[in-house]
Parts: C-alpha cells; sequence; structure tokens
C-alpha cells in the first residue's frame, strides 16, 4: 500500500513539475467532447489552430500584457475583460476566475471560450487567430487524430 502511495505521489509531482501540455489530438477529443466541432461554424480544427497559436498547447501559460492584464491558459483569455485575476479591474464576463483557466481539465477555458466566440467577432477576437488561422486552410491540425 504503501509503495502505491508513492508512486501516486512521485506520479503527481513529476505531473505538476512538467510544462502543462496537451497534446494535440488529446485536445481534438476533449474539444469533440465538449461539442466544440461546429460551434459557432467553428471546426476542431480551427479551435486547434486557436490553442496552438495562442498557448502552443500549454494548459499553464500565464501572459502579461503591456496594459497590466493577463492571458491565461490554452485559449490565453484575458483578466480585463473575461476573468477574475484579483489583481486590477475586470468585466469578468465569463463570470471565472483567471486560475479555473489553468485548470487540467480544461471545462472552465472552453466555457469561456465558447462565451467569447458566441460573441461578435467570433475567433477574430483574437488577434493571433487573424494572423495566423483565419483564412487558411487548417484541415491539417487533425491529421492523424482518430477521435473516438
Amino acid at each position: 500500500m504503501t509503495k502505491v502511495l508513492l508512486i501516486y505521489v512521485v506520479g503527481s509531482f513529476l505531473a505538476l513539475n512538467q510544462a502543462s501540455l496537451i497534446s494535440r489530438c488529446d485536445l481534438a477529443q476533449v474539444l469533440q467532447q465538449e461539442d466544440l466541432d461546429g460551434f459557432e461554424g467553428y471546426s476542431l480544427s480551427h479551435w486547434l489552430c486557436l490553442a496552438f497559436v495562442e498557448s502552443k498547447f500549454n494548459i499553464s501559460k500565464i501572459n502579461e500584457n503591456a496594459d497590466g492584464s493577463f492571458d491565461y491558459g490554452l485559449f490565453q483569455i484575458n483578466s480585463h475583460y473575461w476573468c477574475n485575476d484579483h489583481k486590477s479591474h475586470s468585466e469578468n464576463l465569463c463570470h471565472v476566475d483567471c486560475q479555473d483557466l489553468l485548470n487540467p481539465n480544461l471545462l472552465a477555458g472552453i466555457h469561456c471560450a465558447k462565451r467569447i466566440v458566441s460573441g461578435a467577432g467570433g475567433m477574430n477576437n483574437w488577434a493571433k487567430w487573424r494572423l495566423h488561422c483565419s483564412g487558411r486552410p487548417l484541415s491539417y491540425w487533425m491529421t492523424g487524430c482518430h477521435l473516438g
């Protein structure tokens, strides 16, 4: 029993110490389970491109912006408008704590991203999307992903 507990603790520690990256196909699976394929007209390839250009699939990424706001998680959701970081004024339009956007289960980030995409501009709300994904062929993002 002690040996099993030790393996679990060491495994958890190693997982926490590594960059919180999710593979492209694992992310596609989660996005499909959360009904994002076709959501507001965006395919899974669109969502994968967005996640890659924003965070390189790093679930725990935090970026400080020039205006003092922060971007959080896989989709780099901004604290000024979408989440509460308890550091500065926030509209908190997703009604979520920014730290929840870093959760490995991805649900808070997915729900907030869906809210953003549902509004005016869709994925064009992300500058990196406009620069690197919009209007480009993106089907290759799903290459090799076998979704159940």
